[in-house]
């Protein structure tokens, strides 16, 4: 059972009576329905990657863990229509290698594709680098299977682009963390694959710069602008020395974009305009440096930089970690505050702000001081989340962008939603869930 308690943070350690791994929709369906008569708590789990505990079961009496891995088919892939239909277990990996397979794109992408179930995918509303141009998992998805905590079947797996029939019940169960219904498959989007995808790492003397560029950059490319994302030098340092690939830049820079631009008609269309933005962008001085990849194995080796970001900060020690997201005209204007006030929290602390730029994402991490015990960091992760997270608010942002609420969040979320928002959730889950035996104690 130990790899089903433990996630990959090692924040919490689980505790369950037991995991069960259904191999069908109905015997998800079956365990539901006994689970429903006799009042046991049931945690879904995809591939165990949350980041917040919304998968780990904490009461080693009455919480089973449902694990919808061998969920794992391909049920059909319609290039044509722009559809796929998959079951829940099956790897963000796959689905993409099987769009790929068909000459069409899912565009999700994240570090733990690998491993990340579309389940899980779905039932946190995961992001990724891309959602600048394709939208998250919500934008994503045209149908699902649920199966209700009563162990009654909802049947939504229609592969239309347009359904204005009553109330959306896709998007109630996309994002809500196994706390409605288990998803047991779904209707996925399949875009156009792009013909040529142009990639820059640049180097920026500022945080004022980074956002210009962002502005021209979308000005240039418009929609072929597929990603923008930054790192601080800190955090690039921190993946140099622990993977021992090469600072792609001659000389050090404060700030990073990877920035990148996507054709359909290919002919070197993608390169074209990359190049121009860059000769424009440096002689409005918006940046100082810049590397373009010459092969596949080079654009790769970039985007591992940007990849590598959060398993680079373990070898440094304690990690404070937090999923905002902010106005992105606020975006230097939050960080700039957040490292002011957590560096007086904990003086000597390193903060690695990095992520989605263009959309207002930011994975606000701060690594420990090097001469403090770790623990001793560790026990501030309260405080100094509630200081950060103070400052999110007065930039109107979100305490959680991407990564949900599971656990970690719920006491924050209620100081972020308004009664009658929090209240009508409430009320949605009671119906739904009358016994309240989907995933306890996690989102509310």
């Amino acid at each position: 059972m130990a790899p089903y308690l433990h996630e990959w943070r090692d924040r919490y350690e689980g505790r369950a009576a037991l995991v069960l791994q259904p191999g069908s929709t109905q015997e998800v369906a079956q365990i539901m329905a006994l689970a429903h008569e006799t009042g046991t708590a049931i945690v879904p789990q995809g591939g165990n990657t949350g980041l917040v505990g919304g998968q780990i079961p904490f009461d080693a009496e009455n919480e089973v863990v449902l694990s919808l891995s061998r969920l794992d088919r391909i049920y059909s892939v319609d290039p044509a229509g722009g559809t796929m239909q998959v079951g829940a277990g099956v790897t963000l990996e796959q689905v993409q290698k099987a769009a790929d397979e068909v000459d069409r794109l899912f565009p999700l992408s994240l570090a733990s594709e690998g491993s990340c179930q579309i389940g899980g995918n779905l039932a946190s509303n995961a992001g990724g680098v891309n959602v600048l141009a394709y939208g998250n998992m919500r934008d994503l998805c045209l149908g699902l299977e649920v199966v209700l905590a009563d162990g009654r079947i909802w049947n939504g797996l229609r592969a239309l682009k347009k359904d204005n029939t009553g109330y959306d019940l896709r998007d109630l169960f996309i994002g809500s963390e196994g706390t409605l219904g288990i998803i047991t498959a779904a209707v996925l989007k399949l875009f156009p694959k792009p013909r040529e995808q142009a990639t820059a790492f640049i180097g920026v003397e500022s945080l004022e710069k980074l956002a210009e560029l962002f502005a021209h950059a979308q000005k240039r490319a418009g929609g072929q602008l597929t990603a923008f994302e930054i790192l601080p030098r800190p955090g690039l340092e921190f993946v140099l020395q622990h993977t021992g690939q090469n600072d792609p830049l001659a000389a050090p820079h404060q700030w990073y974009a990877l920035l990148e631009i996507s054709s359909l008609q290919g002919e070197g269309l993608a390169l074209e305009r990359l190049s121009a933005l860059l000769e424009e962008a440096m002689e409005k001085e918006l940046l100082q440096d810049a590397a373009i990849p010459s092969s596949l194995e080079q654009r790769a080796a970039l985007w591992a930089l940007r990849e590598r970001m959060s398993e680079a900060q373990k070898p440094q020690g304690g990690s404070i970690k937090h999923d905002v997201s902010v106005p992105v005209a606020a975006i230097p204007a939050f960080i700039r505050e957040a490292n002011e006030a957590v560096r007086a929290l904990v003086p000597g602390c390193r903060p690695v702000p990095f992520g989605h730029f263009g959309d207002g994402n930011i994975h606000y991490n701060i690594s420990q001081p090097v001469d403090m015990d770790k623990s001793v960091f560790l026990d501030k992760w309260e405080e100094v989340s509630q200081c950060v997270h103070a400052i999110v608010m007065k930039y109107n942002g979100s305490i959680s962008a991407e990564h949900g609420i599971g656990k970690m969040k719920r006491q924050m979320l209620r100081e972020m939603k308004s009664e009658v928002e929090l209240d009508l959730m409430r009320t949605i889950r009671q119906a739904i869930d009358p016994r309240g035996i989907l995933n306890p104690g996690k989102l509310l």
